[in-house]
């Protein structure tokens, strides 16, 4: 998933989005243990989605508060 893309999610779509990569990333985790998972270059894709994900929601917490300030 884009940057872009992330950041035109609402509130509600990114922590959806994120339940999801970690639920897919437990499921690649334990494909990888079974010696089942052909794409491991995904595992490493899932999780930079996750941060990407965590990041942007990181970001609007701080904005929010910051204008509450102001």
């Amino acid at each position: 998933m884009k940057p872009e893309e992330i950041r035109e999610l609402t509130d509600e779509e990114l922590a959806k989005q994120l339940e999801s990569g970690r639920a897919e990333l437990f499921n690649l985790r334990f494909q990888m243990a079974t010696s089942q998972l052909d794409n491991t270059a995904r595992v490493t894709t899932v999780k930079r989605d996750i941060a990407r994900i965590q990041t942007e929601m990181r970001a609007r917490q701080i904005a929010a508060a910051t204008a509450e300030k102001n």
